[in-house]
């Protein structure tokens, strides 16, 4: 302690005072006592516009449908457009215990500002510590339950929101979201470099709008200009895990609320290092008839839906077949989140569709369904690649 010292630290620019040293400031915050969250992920850029709602909101759809509980903090108090992609226009509701947040159709949990405004459209003209403390409080007010992966959106800058996020929450690592433009450069610098002031892991960084695929003849064009992003991220050794397009179907998901029902797979890259770096989850299904695995997949009475922690089975329930009409099973099982599918035999065409939505099919399988799955896990049930041909062409096992 200097001999000028006034007592005040808060105000003091002593950083050699022992004072200071011995007992340094602990901004962190706990979350609310009924909420356990296991990874933060704060999803940041230099500059509006370059769709970082958009990425969160398609980064917690691809979680959800690889099993985990995901959840959105919308923590751009002054442009929330979570809700509008998600399609939600209920309020949110608090009890004394605190504030609950709202469930998307497809059950991923979601606060922003706007569900507490009582219109949409009005504008929070606010100064910076109080939207800050704002985030913090949806933080610690918001009955989040349990949670795998939270996502934050975050506002675009180095500002007031960034700085609360970081030093008050247990943030796991931060997605840089950019677009291909000469300013690219600087905007992930800054963003980079406070990561690093603050001491927070990149994940990588995502080129969003990096082009346009001509849907005629397949070519690539490159609106805005030649991409450097390799280069910049090369140079800030972070990893370039993902080039998003210009897609009009994507933009018309967003505006009409619908984003849980687009399929892409831009982000399974970075979904893949999420998964590497946490409990690895995945959903089994085994087309069954009396708890064995049926003959023809589309003839099966039910699904046998394995929930699978750390390559064990943690749960199980059985789905009634809703039907085999073509082309709905894979979609049906895809939006459950299904990761594997089990039959003994399964059309050409249901496999196309199977893999065109990144889920892995096994074919020639028999026995009991739970011991299918289990084989599969132990590595001892691989594909043979059975095809079933009886019914290809009267439709009936949901595959053409």
């Amino acid at each position: 302690m200097s001999e000028s010292c006034n007592q005040s630290c808060g105000t003091c620019s002593d950083d050699d005072c022992d004072e200071r040293k011995e007992n340094p400031v602990d901004f962190s915050e706990k979350p609310h006592e009924l909420s356990k969250i296991k990874k933060v992920i704060g999803v940041v850029s230099g500059k509006g516009g370059v769709g970082k709602s958009l990425v969160t909101s398609l980064l917690a759809v691809t979680m959800n449908r690889r099993g985990y509980k995901t959840a959105i903090l919308d923590a751009d108090i002054t442009g929330p457009s979570i809700p509008k992609a998600f399609g939600i226009n209920t309020k949110a509701m608090s009890s004394e215990l605190g504030l609950f947040p709202i469930a998307s159709k497809t059950d991923i949990d979601i606060m922003s500002i706007n569900l507490l405004l009582e219109n949409e459209t009005d504008p929070v003209i606010w100064r910076g510590p109080i939207i800050a403390n704002t985030v913090k409080q949806f933080w610690t007010d918001v009955i989040w339950g349990d949670v795998d992966y939270m996502f934050i959106d975050m506002p675009p800058g180095t500002g007031d929101v960034p700085l609360t996020v970081f030093q008050s929450l247990p943030v796991d690592g931060i997605i840089i979201v950019t677009s291909p433009q000469e300013l690219v450069s600087m905007i992930v610098s800054k963003a980079v470099k406070m990561a690093e002031v603050m001491d927070i892991p990149v994940i990588g960084v995502v080129e969003n709008m990096s082009y346009f695929e001509c849907p005629d003849c397949g070519k690539k064009h490159q609106i805005f200009g030649e991409s450097h992003i390799e280069e910049v991220a090369k140079e800030h050794g972070i990893d370039l895990i993902a080039k998003m397009p210009i897609d009009t179907a994507l933009a018309g998901a967003c505006d009409k609320g619908m984003i849980e029902l687009f399929d892409g797979t831009w982000l399974d890259h970075i979904a893949d290092t999420l998964e590497m770096n946490g409990e690895k989850k995945m959903k089994i299904a085994v087309a069954s008839d009396n708890g064995l695995v049926t003959g023809h997949f589309g003839h099966c009475e039910s699904f046998m839906i394995f929930d699978v922690e750390n390559n064990k089975i943690v749960k199980s329930e059985a789905v009634p077949n809703p039907g085999h009409k073509p082309g709905f099973l894979p979609v049906f099982l895809h939006d459950m989140g299904v990761n594997v599918i089990i039959a003994g035999g399964m059309g050409g065409g249901a496999v196309d569709i199977f893999n065109e939505k990144n889920i892995e099919v096994i074919t020639g399988a028999s026995g009991k369904a739970e011991d299918a799955a289990t084989n599969y896990l132990q590595g001892m049930l691989k594909s043979t690649g059975s095809i079933c041909h009886e019914h290809q062409h009267s439709d009936e096992c949901g595959e053409e």
